[in-house]
């Protein structure tokens, strides 16, 4: 994650606090009968159904305040069913929000701290989640061979370590999330030279492991401050969602105390602009060149990326908060800054107030005390128990 995984890397469902109503729609049981009309503040789920202009419209994943007139295209949320006519089939709207039924994207997901098994003398899986109840991993990370994905330091997808240990994860009952990229090394976003062909890098990774949710960490002057791989990368997700529209797609980037700087804030507004429906934007909140309120510039950060996904998306804030998530670091970061296990609660518990979708850190290979060890690979540099801050995530 931003500096930290440089100089780490070289050293070695419900929608929470969901405040809009999800309107159910039903099908029409004629051909030229019009489903409800589509509003702008209703959110639709997958095959329900509306209509605006007189055509019929059904959704295709999660969806609220795209115009099925204006989004119904090849790679869009929406599909044409044609013209309709002769009435409409009549609902009434819940005063309260759905008890079932949720959105299934752009909701809650079970913390999951990230693991590279490549270093650090990773724990086993199952001693972490005997001892913490942690219930996923997000697994770091993966590069690039051309345009194949592979892991780092291994020559493929299958038979390394990385394989070995989300298959003892998933057998110890963890669920898995890929992180495709990170601060260093050849990355399939530069190497693959369009949204085709890194749609389908994306592709063998969700097929490999049979995945629910893929994290694009998106970093460094090669992607994240690359303009033309940025629409490459947002492109490849849009076509990913569109082939597996219940897989979670993950952009994972850096930010300022404030929220997203110029290259963050590009790529949430082309996200919009190229219809990329983008589940969860997570933020890394630290290496943020001083200071030692962590707790503070998380906040700040987080209000600062909900602003913009408000003033983008046309979202309320509790939407804006269901498609966010936190990314910190345990213990000191790369520049020294102080994220203690009770600052790390604090975090959680805004987080998880706020009804932000994901929650994770960097990472439960340094989840483990080592006071004035400074920033190495296997400890936080901090005194604390083991897997403390594992634990306190899993309250999430």
């Amino acid at each position: 994650m931003k500096l930290g995984r440089k100089l780490l890397v070289l050293g070695a469902v419900t929608a929470t606090g969901l405040a809009t109503a999800i309107i159910p729609m039903t099908m029409s049981n004629a051909a030229v009968a019009c489903a409800p009309a589509w509003s702008s503040s209703a959110v639709y789920v997958k095959d329900n159904t509306a209509s605006q202009s007189g055509h019929n419209y059904t959704a295709k994943w999660w969806t609220q305040n795209e115009s099925p007139a204006t989004h119904s295209g090849q790679w869009d949320v929406w599909i044409d069913n044609g013209a309709c006519g002769g009435g409409t089939t009549p609902t009434t709207p819940p005063t309260t929000g759905p008890t079932t039924n949720p959105p299934t994207t752009g909701t809650k997901m079970a913390s999951a701290p990230y693991v590279y098994p490549g270093w650090g003398n990773p724990p086993a899986p199952s001693t972490v989640i005997n001892a913490t109840g942690i219930k996923a991993f997000t697994i770091a990370f993966v590069l690039a061979n051309g345009c194949n994905p592979v892991w780092d330091g291994e020559g493929g997808l299958t038979g390394g370590a990385h394989a070995s240990y989300i298959q003892q994860a998933q057998a110890a009952g963890a669920s898995i999330v890929p992180s495709i990229g990170g601060w260093s090394g050849n990355k399939l976003g530069p190497n693959c030279s369009t949204a085709d062909a890194l749609a389908g890098a994306y592709q063998k990774v969700i097929d490999a492991f049979g995945l629910k949710a893929i994290d694009i960490d998106i970093e460094n002057s090669d992607e994240f401050e690359n303009t033309v791989v940025q629409d490459r990368i947002l492109n490849a997700l849009k076509i990913v969602k569109q082939k597996n529209p219940s897989v979670k797609t993950i952009l994972t980037f850096g930010t300022s105390p404030t929220g997203p700087n110029y290259y963050g804030t590009r790529l949430v507004q082309q996200a919009k602009a190229l219809g990329a429906n983008i589940d969860i934007f997570t933020q890394m909140p630290f290496d943020f060149g001083g200071g030692s309120d962590m707790y503070g510039a998380t906040v700040g950060a987080s209000e600062g990326l909900k602003n913009l996904l408000k003033t983008t998306f046309g979202y309320t804030d509790a939407q804006a908060y269901s498609h966010m998530g936190i990314s910190g670091m345990n213990g000191l970061s790369d520049q020294q800054e102080l994220t203690s296990t009770d600052t790390w609660t604090r975090i959680r518990d805004y987080a998880k107030s706020k009804g932000l979708a994901r929650f994770t850190y960097w990472a439960v290979n340094r989840d483990r005390g080592c006071a004035g060890g400074g920033v190495v690979s296997n400890c936080s540099g901090i005194a604390q128990a083991d897997w403390a801050f594992t634990k306190i995530s899993a309250g999430f």
